[in-house]
């Protein structure tokens, strides 16, 4: 597996950052491109508009020796016109680099027609949640996911590795994998250990399930740490913002804060034996770190582990 990073946390310009993944030892970056990212390395329009503009953007990576492995849109596609309009720009963007991956979420529909509001459905009491549920998977998810599909084989595109983040549809493997089973297997998982951690789930169980139907697509490496205080009399679900970390019952941290060397080198070595052997994908969003220290201390876990 190969060492990346997703950029768009490192604070930096276009060609610094570039040359800071160099001197780590990076082999391949994954780029935001917009929606809930600021997408402070690629000008999504700018690219799209002008061939020299591309050719002067990638040749800035191949001579430092890096490639660029996926596209980022995550945002809402399914819920924002402006999402889904990201998204369409990001696939025609990545035909025109050439890039096959796209690495995004999957979304999350209002919970009935006419509503605007995105709703996340966790419980299966009161029994309204269900219809909630039929409506967005049948009505809403599967229609927008089988268009968006094809708009992504149009351009080019043979995966689309969806975040199993929270407050979306698709936020573990079962929710995946039925959506695959729908829509085909141009969707597969960006499997992020941090979001199942605090949702109480086992990445590594999670691979292994994965694994066995070839839909591993792309590995976050985040970590995640429960934070005893506040989850033992609380639980983990806490609707706090993240910059509240003193009082959170679970918070990202820096790769290795949560859980040690032993735990990612376990983590790679059965995503490796499921069948995925590709880029390991650094997001850093601790926040009780400066931002170039919290990569830091990421990167070294991560090299020690792969």
């Amino acid at each position: 597996m190969r060492l990346a990073v997703k950029t768009c946390t490192l604070d930096m310009p276009y060609e610094e950052m570039l040359d800071f993944c160099a001197e780590q030892g990076v082999s391949a970056l994954e780029i935001g491109t917009g929606n809930w990212s600021a997408a402070p390395h690629a000008d999504l329009d700018g690219l799209l508009d002008s061939g020299t503009a591309r050719e002067r953007w990638l040749d800035a990576q191949r001579r430092r020796g890096l490639s660029l492995c996926a596209l980022n849109c995550s945002g809402n596609p399914l819920a924002y016109r402006a999402h889904m309009e990201v998204t369409e720009k990001t696939f025609r963007l990545a035909e025109l680099l050439g890039v096959e991956k796209i690495v995004m979420m999957s979304g999350l529909p209002a919970g009935c027609p006419g509503d605007r509001t995105p709703v996340w459905v966790t419980a299966s009491w009161p029994p309204e949640t269900q219809e909630i549920l039929d409506y967005q998977w049948n009505e809403a998810a599967v229609p927008a996911w089988e268009r968006l599909v094809r708009l992504a084989q149009d351009h080019g595109i043979r995966r689309i590795a969806l975040e199993n983040h929270g407050m979306q549809l698709v936020y573990n493997p079962e929710t995946l994998l039925r959506l695959r089973a729908a829509v085909g297997p141009t969707v597969g998982m960006n499997l992020d250990p941090s979001h199942l951690f605090w949702m109480g789930g086992d990445p590594i169980e999670a691979a292994r399930v994965l694994g066995e139907q070839g839909a591993i697509y792309h590995i976050h490496g985040k970590d995640a740490r429960r934070e005893r205080r506040m989850a033992g009399p609380n639980g983990m679900l806490d609707t706090r913002p993240i910059g509240e970390f003193r009082a959170r019952a679970w918070n990202y941290v820096a790769v290795g804060a949560g859980h040690g060397l032993q735990w990612w080198r376990e983590f790679f070595s059965v995503v490796r034996m499921s069948g995925y052997d590709e880029e390991v994908s650094l997001e850093m969003e601790d926040l009780t770190l400066p931002v170039l220290d919290g990569h830091l201390a990421s990167l070294r876990t991560l090299r020690d582990a792969l």
